[in-house]
């Protein structure tokens, strides 16, 4: 524990880096093309490693407002992941153009709208699946752990922050 700590700030910038590399292979390599939902999971990751890189260069990697700012970026992710779980198990209504429903057609020119707004991948659809788990699912384990850690290591710099005064 005390070495995962120790080293935070590359741990989560090289599972932040996985994460996105994972999915960036699998959309342009396995051409998996991801739904909505999938890119809305991807923001966090994009936001913590670019907000790690600003306080690396910054040299202020041990400050704690990068580990908040780490948090609510997490936070975000957990939101869109497990909302997706939700939808992938029909338990939860995704956005609008994320579910393949047609409301109410009336017209022709109604259903040829309805039909042109609708994501080409269909939210509630799983592309693929590894130990039984979908990417969602395995997102929101990894963000789950994320904040885990993170909220440990808050506490942590807040307890020696106090000890100290």
């Amino acid at each position: 524990m005390k070495i995962i700590i120790k080293n935070w700030v590359k741990v989560i910038f090289i599972l932040s880096l996985i994460a996105i590399l994972s999915a960036l292979i699998a959309e342009y390599v396995f051409n998996l093309i991801p739904c909505k939902m999938c890119l809305y999971q991807r923001h966090p990751y994009y936001f913590i490693i670019g907000i790690l890189i600003i306080f690396f260069f910054l040299k202020k990697t041990n400050s704690i407002w990068l580990y908040i700012l780490v948090e609510l970026a997490i936070l975000y992710g957990i939101f869109y992941s497990a909302w997706h779980v939700g939808i992938e198990q029909n338990l939860l209504k995704g956005p609008s153009g994320c579910s393949a429903t047609l409301n109410n057609v009336g017209s022709i020119e109604n259903l040829k709208e309805q039909i042109s707004n609708q994501d080409i991948v269909n939210c509630s659809d799983i592309s693929w699946i590894i130990f039984g788990l979908s990417a969602a699912t395995i997102n929101l384990l990894l963000l789950i752990l994320l904040l885990f850690f993170n909220t440990l290591f808050i506490y942590k710099a807040l307890y020696d922050k106090e000890k100290n005064i």
